[in-house]
């Protein structure tokens, strides 16, 4: 390719993207003023970072700021129950975690259901959980880790971010669909269960991507899958747990712009509009997979479709195993 070839598909791709930008417009009767967005997670967790991707670009079409509020405990419910009691007016939202999903069915007496109380608006991303272990393990592959198990039953452990969490929810459903007995060793998050499975003292981990990857760059863990449908663009190479020897398998994190039932659907669909364009910018688009996410163009719609089928699945593993959130 020469200069002026370069020069004119850099041209081009800006052209494109300001086109995006431009066309991300909404009625000017919303929204009129701020919009709080409640993020059922502490500062610098994975739905904070995720959202705050998406902020200032929202502030500059709507011409509003989209101002966070963050609204920590029980797995995300406590933020939930706030935005289920919001008036239904647009002005509060919901960054909603796939943990809501499993709490559906892990938690009794929930003030809120999530298909009941909430109306989808716009999937913000998702995040795939890859298979990692010890390089001591002799498994190379997602075959010879289930063949080594089936030989060994309870002798292999994995780690989780805690009982209930999506880790540990993705590790029984390994166990489950693959018919092995590993035995499961909760921490409390993620990032505390590194040292021992770098250290050998547990055996394997499904987790997020972004907290694994780096690692297996180093040679640290070895990265046997990764749990999406398709092939993350954050390792390419990589084949999915579900090519490689555990068919139909898929597990992840994810997140979700909801709003309180009763949201005029006018409403829905400018959000909805306006953050699926967002996610085709670049720069938006690379910061969220530099976490490990992809942004999805779900209509609302299909984004109820999925958010119900998430509770039916996480639901009937947590009534066939009788796992209960701590």
């Amino acid at each position: 390719m020469n200069r002026h070839t370069e020069i004119f598909v850099t041209f081009a791709v800006i052209l494109v993207e300001l086109c995006l930008v431009s066309s991300v417009s909404i009625a000017q009767s919303y929204p009129v003023k701020t919009v709080r967005v409640i993020v059922p997670f502490p500062v610098n967790s994975g739905a904070d970072v995720v959202f705050r991707t998406y902020t200032p670009k929202l502030a500059e079409v709507t011409g509003q700021p989209f101002v966070i509020e963050n609204r920590a405990g029980a797995a995300g419910n406590i933020g939930a129950e706030v935005v289920a009691r919001a008036l239904p007016d647009g002005y509060t939202l919901l960054v909603a975690p796939a943990s809501l999903a499993s709490s559906q069915a892990m938690i009794k007496n929930l003030p809120f259901d999530l298909s009941r109380d909430f109306e989808p608006m716009a999937f913000l991303a998702s995040l795939p959980f890859m298979l990692v272990v010890h390089p001591g393990l002799q498994a190379n592959s997602v075959k010879e880790l289930i063949a080594l198990a089936r030989t060994r039953p309870g002798e292999i452990n994995y780690g989780s971010s805690g009982t209930g969490g999506a880790s540990h929810l993705s590790g029984e459903l390994f166990k489950s669909m693959a018919g092995i007995n590993v035995t499961h060793v909760p921490y409390k998050g993620g990032i505390a269960a590194m040292p021992d499975l770098i250290g050998g003292r547990i055996s394997m981990m499904i987790t997020g991507i972004a907290d694994v990857l780096p690692h297996v760059r180093a040679g640290q863990l070895r990265a046997l899958g990764v749990a999406s449908v398709k092939r993350s663009q954050v390792a390419p190479d990589l084949p999915t747990i579900a090519e490689s020897g555990l068919a139909g398998y898929e597990a992840g994190s994810w997140f979700a712009l909801l709003a309180p039932s009763n949201t005029p659907r006018t409403i829905i669909s400018q959000i909805h509009g306006v953050v699926t364009k967002l996610g085709q910018i670049t720069d938006v688009r690379d910061a969220l997979r530099n976490q490990g996410a992809e942004p999805q163009a779900y209509t609302p719609d299909q984004l109820a479709v999925f958010i119900r089928n998430e509770i039916s699945k996480w639901g009937a593993l947590v009534a066939a195993t009788g796992i209960r959130a701590e």
